[in-house]
C-alpha cells in the first residue's frame, strides 16, 4: 500500500465544499500530510463562440463563483486557525486536465473531492467533471457524500 503523504482536496466553489476540506483536513492531520485546496475556475461551454441574446448570464455566473470562493476562504481561514497548514492553488481551464495536472506537478496520493450528481443543467453547462476525473487519475480518490441519504439495494 502507497504512503499517503499529499493530499488535494478539489473544491466546486460550492458550499457543500466544506465538508470535504474537513475530510482533508481531518486526514491530513492523522497522516501528518501536506494539504494543498484546489479551485478551478470553469467556463462553462455553452456560452463559448455563440452569439446568445442573455448578456447577464456570465455576469451571473462570475458573481456565483466570486461568492462561492469567498465562502471556501472563510473555510479555509478558520481550519488555519487550528493551526493545520492549508496551501491553496487556482487554476482556470478545464477541471479534469487542470486537476491531473496539479496531481502531476506536486505528487498528489489522495484526491478528495465531492461525490455530487450532476443535474441535467450542471451536466449540459459543465459535462460529466466526476466521471473523467475518475478514470483518468492516477492516485486514489475519496468521494464525499453531500448529505447522508438511505441506503438502496
Amino acid at each position: 500500500m502507497e504512503e499517503i503523504k499529499q493530499i488535494l482536496v478539489v473544491s466546486t466553489m460550492t458550499k457543500y465544499c466544506e465538508k470535504a476540506v474537513h475530510y482533508g483536513v481531518s486526514l491530513s492531520q492523522k497522516y501528518g500530510t501536506e494539504l494543498t485546496v484546489l479551485h478551478v475556475v470553469h467556463e462553462p461551454i455553452i456560452f463559448r463562440g455563440w452569439n446568445l441574446p442573455i448578456p447577464s448570464i456570465e455576469a451571473d455566473i462570475k458573481k456565483t463563483m466570486e461568492q462561492a470562493k469567498k465562502e471556501l476562504d472563510a473555510i479555509i481561514r478558520e481550519e488555519k486557525k487550528k493551526g493545520v497548514t492549508i496551501r491553496e492553488l487556482v487554476r482556470e481551464g478545464k477541471p479534469a486536465e487542470e486537476i491531473l495536472r496539479v496531481v502531476r506537478e506536486e505528487k498528489i496520493n489522495l484526491i478528495i473531492m465531492l461525490a455530487h450528481e450532476e443535474g441535467h443543467l450542471e451536466h449540459f453547462l459543465f459535462g460529466r467533471i466526476n466521471e473523467e476525473i475518475i478514470r483518468r487519475m492516477p492516485c486514489s480518490i475519496l468521494l464525499v457524500k453531500k448529505e447522508p441519504g438511505p441506503v438502496k439495494f
